[in-house]
């Protein structure tokens, strides 16, 4: 295996095996260990803080949406909208990434990122920095994810706000190369 059939690998997986991935990822970045609940991803046992880890691969914007009269014109998009897209063109790309289910009471830093084709773009946020615009936050978070949630929220990466992102809470980027090494050390 090689960093190319990784990445591959990886904008084939959904769901948990994609987070887990992410989460691998984190722990051998900072070290860290196991969670000490099922509350957060991993835990900074050098500063006793919870680690949680919400990541979203980078794909074209869905230009429809389903409807009885789009839906053969939206499965056709869909194959598009899986071109994973590199990061020298995120500005000229509409996406949308949602880091979602993020509880901020029950973790004390969120690692989030964006897989885009050629790189992996790596943030890191304190949940004190994790505010709705009401609270004075800059990242777009809502606490009303869905109806009945209460304490679990959600923001979105967009061409429209990823610079601030990367201006205010840019932790790392890694190539698929030197993930792959990450992962097999």
């Amino acid at each position: 295996m090689n960093g190319e059939h990784l990445r591959k690998g990886i904008f084939a997986l959904r769901t948990r095996r994609f987070g887990s991935v992410a989460e691998c990822m984190v722990k051998r970045l900072g070290k860290y260990g196991k969670a000490r609940n099922q509350f957060y991803d991993l835990h900074d046992v050098e500063n006793d803080l919870g680690i949680e880890v919400k990541f979203s691969t980078v794909g074209k914007k869905a230009e429809h949406t389903v409807t009885e009269h789009t839906v053969l014109q939206c499965i056709e998009d869909a194959i598009s909208e899986r071109e994973p897209i590199p990061f020298s063109e995120w500005r000229n790309q509409k996406f949308e990434c949602n880091i979602q289910q993020v509880k901020r009471r029950k973790f004390d830093v969120l690692y989030y990122g964006l897989f885009f084709s050629d790189c992996v773009k790596i943030f890191r946020i304190n949940k004190s920095d994790i505010k709705t615009r009401k609270e004075g936050g800059d990242i777009g978070y809502s606490d009303k994810q869905h109806e009945g949630n209460v304490g679990e929220g959600q923001f979105h990466l967009t061409e429209k706000n990823l610079q601030m992102h990367l201006d205010k809470y840019f932790f790392k980027t890694l190539t698929y190369d030197e993930l792959y090494q990450l992962l097999a050390a």
